[in-house]
């Protein structure tokens, strides 16, 4: 996949923990809560969390990595914990030449952990303004969601097991997301990850379906109460009526509300690519996955999404490559697993096959796998047994991500059995058939009345979705009228010319929005779209301007380049003599031998 470059992008790398090894999971989680702070803002790519900790304990190239993610920017730091006082260390790095644009150091207490976050994402976002252009930066970014940080750290601890996405893991997290209710039941975000946790194995039948559906509603809705502007609990609630309901229409709805609170999230627009599966809206599916895909580009699940879209299609090259893609992200991925045996049975490649199922320990039902290519293909390139394949089916331990035995009956002929299957799992809403109307396996018995009655009975109109589209906005119109312009306009140059507030090192978008008594917005899109420059280059102009004047000043022949460039405003060797061969097409000491 090519990854196109963002100039307003940024890449939060996994925290780096000081200290004792069981606070690692305080580390990842400030990096994750600064991630979901800066995805905030509009026309700020943001890469997700999944691709950002695929760098956890790597060593950092920034333009390697940059190259990866496709952003111009990286944050790093560390984080320590030290009895009730938390210690941050954060840079902010550009990806093409190393540099470092901002760095600083936080000492404060631990019950403060939410301001903090607040603060650093700010300076983030400020910093990435100034550098490579305009976006509308809120007042707050991250507003306290609990006033119990041990509440916040079960919170936290349940999180980093959620995110490992198995079965076993996800249960465990649930006792951290129970801790965390006990702590503060009105922690809203702890009601929507227990909520989603049990509906996800309710829909995968790792719980009992219906209790845990119920228990499922029942956080995410008590969640809502607490915080109804909540982009997670609106995605909880959209994969809960997908993945537990196969309700389109509420899906949809809660999906789209998250993806407007939020517009950067991977996360949802992979659900959203889910449901438009689910209804057989396959390219509106891919267009999803794409753009899920920009923000997260080493992602394994996003790569199995495409892939299995890809197969929907029978292009069955391609959706092998981006499976193994996924695989060589995550080699235990399950469901890339069991595709790639879907593919090649579908596909008649019993070469490939064969070698997969030898080479893929892991595989649930191997032994239906073969089974399903012989009949389907009318080959007896296995041969088995039938007692071997029903033997292999009563002793799985755990719930199969294929409907493997209703392919079997199908393809044996029993199809009237297959039917009354297949209307069993459609009743339950299995996870195995949730995108069942392009199940290529499902061809034979599409032109029974029998399917066509279990299609309508899932795809009626209380259930259909009225589906907005959720882009990028245009970009807003001047905010100023002609007059004001002008006054802003005049307001600029007289601080820059007169009081030559240019000079100092430390100056700020905000700090030069003060002088002027504007809006930092404000003059943020005055500077990019009035004037065409960023912060940094509108000012850096001056300062380069102050140096040539000073250069060729003989009472300053004693002074050394870079002592007038520091005089001028500069408070980097790296970014003068960048800056001013961008500006002049020379160095500053070719620009003074040719001006003296």
């Amino acid at each position: 996949m090519q990854i196109s470059f963002h100039s307003k992008s940024i890449a939060v790398l996994p925290f780096l923990n000081i200290g004792k090894a069981e606070n690692e999971y305080f580390a990842d989680g400030i990096t994750e809560e600064i991630i979901n702070a800066l995805t905030k803002i509009e026309g700020l790519k943001v890469t997700a969390r999944t691709s950002s900790f695929f760098y956890k304990n790597k060593p950092l190239d920034a333009r390697k990595i940059g190259n990866e993610l496709g952003v111009e920017t990286l944050l790093e730091g560390s984080a320590r914990i030290i009895k009730d006082r938390v210690r941050i260390t954060a840079q902010l790095i550009r990806t093409d030449n190393g540099f470092h644009i901002w760095s600083e150091n936080f000492d404060r207490d631990l019950a403060d952990i939410f301001e903090l976050q607040d603060e650093i994402s700010l300076l983030i976002a400020d910093k990435i303004r100034e550098n490579f252009g305009h976006f509308e930066l809120q007042e707050q970014l991250v507003a306290a969601p609990t006033k119990n940080i041990e509440a916040y750290k079960e919170l936290l601890k349940g999180r980093e097991l959620r995110m490992r996405w198995n079965g076993k893991d996800v249960k465990t997290a649930i006792n951290h997301f129970d801790k965390s209710i006990a702590l503060d039941a009105t922690y809203a975000d702890a009601h929507f990850e227990k909520g989603w946790c049990i509906g996800m194995l309710a829909s995968w039948g790792y719980w009992e379906r219906a209790r845990g559906l119920a228990e499922a509603d029942r956080h995410i809705d008590t969640g809502l109460k607490i915080n109804p502007d909540s982009a997670m609990g609106h995605y909880a609630k959209g994969t809960l009526s997908f993945w537990g309901y196969w309700n389109y229409k509420d899906a949809f709805e809660h999906l789209q509300k998250s993806l407007t609170i939020n517009p950067n999230s991977s996360e949802v627009r992979d659900a959203m690519a889910d449901a438009f599966a689910g209804l057989g809206q396959v390219d509106d599916a891919l267009t999803s996955n794409e753009i899920a895909l920009r923000l997260n580009p080493l992602s394994a699940n996003l790569y199995f999404t495409k892939g299995n879209m890809l197969y929907f299609k029978r292009q069955f090259k391609e959706a092998i490559a981006l499976f193994d893609r996924a695989l060589s992200l995550d080699p235990t991925f399950q469901l890339a697993l069991e595709m790639k045996a879907a593919a090649y049975i579908v596909n008649g490649q019993k070469k490939e096959l064969k070698q997969h199922l030898k080479a893929a320990q892991k595989l649930q039902r191997p032994k239906s796998c073969m089974a399903i290519y012989d009949l389907m293909h009318k080959e007896a390139f296995f041969n088995l047994p039938q007692k071997e394949v029903e033997k292999e089916h009563l002793e799985a331990n755990a719930p199969s991500l294929r409907a493997w035995d209703l392919y079997l009956k199908i393809y044996r002929g029993e199809h009237r059995a297959a039917l009354a299957l297949l209307k069993e799992l459609v009743n339950e809403r299995s996870g195995q058939l949730f995108s069942f109307r392009n199940d290529l396996f499902l061809a034979p018995l599409r032109n029974y009345p029998e399917y066509r009655e279990i299609e309508a009975s899932v795809f009626h109109d209380a259930v259909m979705p009225q589906i907005k589209s959720v882009s990028e906005k245009a970009v807003p119109s001047s905010p100023f009228d002609h007059d004001e312009l002008e006054i802003y306009v005049t307001a600029i140059a007289s601080v820059m010319d007169e009081d030559q507030l240019f000079t100092d090192p430390e100056l700020s978008l905000k700090q030069l929005a003060s002088d002027i008594d504007l809006h930092p917005n404000k003059l943020s899109w005055l500077l990019n779209n009035h004037f065409g420059k960023n912060f940094n280059d509108f000012i850096n102009q001056y300062r380069i301007k102050e140096f040539q004047k000073l250069a060729i000043h003989p009472e300053n022949k004693h002074i050394t380049l870079l002592g007038l460039a520091y005089d001028s405003g500069f408070n980097s060797k790296t970014v003068f003599n960048t800056f001013f061969k961008r500006e002049t097409g020379m160095t500053p000491k070719q620009w003074v031998r040719a001006n003296s």
